[in-house]
């Protein structure tokens, strides 16, 4: 690769419009953490010897294709995580990329905007064959009948959202009235249909992916619970993302590489990269699983785009592949240049 390449990084601005329109309402803070470590991140792609600018895209899509074609890029960083607060946008924003013809990281509009809709998602993974919880979707609070088939406890989530929003220490309900007063909650906080699915006790594992048609398993990260209080449950929560002093991070610590039979481990290696073709991803992806008491693996969410800061799961797979922080972001640029150069 010519080492002289333009990289222009993209990413969702929400800390000036926040700041200037003296918004209160909800911020997904998953949204500003590129915002807050860009400087990071254009050094380290700048120590692989690229050049690189970025953009904070607002409401104006103008203004971004502005960016783009007058900023003679060789590739794209894709950091955007949502345009205008919603995150099903960010297909549409790499369909913009797709329609000007330019190379980007990632993956492409279709499966950004097939994989944020985790309903059709598990529907889609049952008629291959995969476990996944048993679900419903609410979308009418004022009637919530839950199926005879699914059975408490249950966990109660958004149905179009990523980076556990809407996930609390209240999310797992055991009776109907917890979980009206939950799905109340979620619909208040995200407006948008409630999924709520059975919830499986067990371990949870999150399967790093890398790579376009020859993808590499990165070593397999478990979240330790152990450290949560006994009253918490053992989540994943928003809090346990994102709110550094809160016990629910402190108490969730990601462990690399995990503890697991060679059988096991090299079963869910195959099972990941199955899903991950399935859903034609590239460049890079996260498959999140639950392992039940009797080693079955429950697929849970498969999460393209996944957080890749410094602190983040995915660089911590990376790192035991043993991928600087740099090397990582090389990697995720060559990737998004092959896989264009693949299609066009």
């Amino acid at each position: 690769m010519n080492k002289s390449l333009n990289i222009g990084i993209i990413y969702t601005e929400i800390l000036g419009e926040n700041k200037n329109n003296n918004n209160s309402n909800f911020i997904d803070l998953s949204e500003t953490e590129y915002e807050y470590g860009l400087e990071f991140i254009k050094e380290n792609i700048r120590a692989e010897g690229f050049s690189v600018c970025s953009f904070g895209l607002k409401k104006d899509i103008k203004e971004l294709i502005d960016f783009i074609q007058n900023s003679n890029l060789d590739v794209i960083f894709n950091l955007c995580e949502s345009y205008n607060h919603v995150s099903i946008n960010e297909m549409y924003i790499a369909g913009i990329y797709e329609l000007l013809e330019i190379p980007y990281t990632g993956n492409r509009s279709w499966t950004l905007g097939t994989l944020i809709k985790k309903w059709k998602v598990k529907d889609i993974l049952e008629k291959y064959g995969y476990l996944t919880p048993k679900y419903q979707l609410i979308t009418d609070l004022s009637n919530i009948n839950i199926s005879e088939n699914i059975k408490y406890p249950l966990i109660v989530k958004p149905s179009k959202e990523d980076a556990s929003v809407g996930i609390n220490n209240s999310s797992i309900v055991n009776d109907i009235n917890e979980l009206k007063k939950q799905a109340e909650y979620v619909y208040n906080l995200v407006k948008q249909p409630i999924l709520v699915e059975e919830y499986i006790d067990g371990r949870e594992l999150n399967i790093a992916i890398l790579g376009n048609n020859a993808p590499e398993v990165l070593p397999i990260s478990e979240i330790d619970f152990s450290g949560l209080p006994d009253s918490y449950p053992k989540i994943v929560t928003y809090s346990a993302k994102w709110h550094e002093n809160s016990a629910e991070y402190i108490g969730t610590q990601g462990v690399c590489p995990a503890k697991l039979d060679k059988e096991i481990e090299d079963r869910l290696k195959k099972i990941s990269l199955e899903i991950y073709k399935i859903f034609d991803c590239s460049g890079y992806a996260r498959i999140d699983i639950r392992l039940d008491k009797n080693y079955n693996p429950y697929i849970l969410e498969v999460n393209p785009n996944p957080d890749i800061s410094l602190d983040a799961g995915f660089y911590r797979s990376a790192k035991n592949a043993g991928y600087t922080y740099s090397g990582m972001l090389k990697r995720i640029i060559e990737l998004g240049l092959e896989n264009f150069k693949s299609i066009v």
